[in-house]
């Protein structure tokens, strides 16, 4: 049965739904010896040649999910220019190639899941779906109500208003807070920004939850894949 060609690519392991497109409009794929640019070309696996910066895409990878506790310090890339730590180093004993759900900054550490599983990730990161992301923040300062009650209802960032967040004080220390906030958006550096804009930088950020799955006491560089119940839980949120 003939499937699109960005459709393939996630379901062999070579990139999410969103990166396979991108690799395809980038000419980086060919399909039967020509380079295709359009994502919704249709293939048939096991009939068309399919080939990614010439490798040669022949088999579906076994699924393989897992989160890990990414430190501060580290990017999440498979490679860095400036020579820095990759999330790709942490998990460089697993043999299947795994990208990353959406993406933590440099200074952020935490959840962070990644996968060759191409259909799930499109599910997780998609902003339609508008998956529950939860993060610790330490915020300089000691944020007022008001100031709370803008980050719950939204603020402005480059002239459009983010989602309505659940935000709570954990505690202080000294003139600082702890804040539990969760948002459903993964726009770059959300929380840093909405708390930036309402006048309290954040001097600390982890994620320690993304949907169903949580951090729990993962160590920094650690990983684990995710248990058969933890995907099944996830797949049942899928819509079909």
């Amino acid at each position: 049965m003939a499937k699109r060609l960005h459709v393939i690519l996630a379901r062999a392991g070579v990139a999410s739904r969103r990166q396979a497109e991108e690799l395809i409009r980038e000419g980086r794929v060919a399909v039967n010896g020509k380079v295709v640019v359009d994502p919704a070309t249709q293939v048939v696996w096991g009939q068309d040649t399919i080939r990614v910066d010439n490798r040669l895409i022949d088999r579906l990878e076994p699924k393989v999910t897992v989160i890990l506790n990414k430190p501060r310090g580290v990017v999440t890339t498979v490679s860095d220019p400036k020579g820095r730590p990759t999330t790709a180093e942490l998990v460089r004993d697993i043999k299947a190639r795994l990208f990353p759900v959406g993406r933590l900054d440099y200074h952020t550490e935490g959840l962070l899941i990644l996968t060759n599983d191409g259909e799930l990730a499109q599910y997780l990161q998609h902003p339609k779906y508008g998956i529950p992301k939860t993060y610790l923040a330490k915020v300089k300062g000691l944020p007022t109500a008001q100031a709370m009650k803008r980050i719950r209802c939204g603020v402005i960032l480059n002239g459009k208003q983010t989602a309505p967040a659940k935000v709570r004080k954990i505690g202080t220390t000294g003139k600082n807070t702890w804040i539990e906030m969760t948002i459903r958006e993964g726009r770059n550096r959300q929380v840093r920004r909405m708390w930036a804009a309402v006048g309290y930088p954040v001097l600390k950020l982890k994620r320690t939850r993304y949907g169903t799955i949580r951090l729990g006491n993962l160590k920094p560089g650690a990983y684990r894949r995710l248990t058969r119940r933890e995907i099944e839980d996830i797949r049942k949120c899928i819509p079909r």
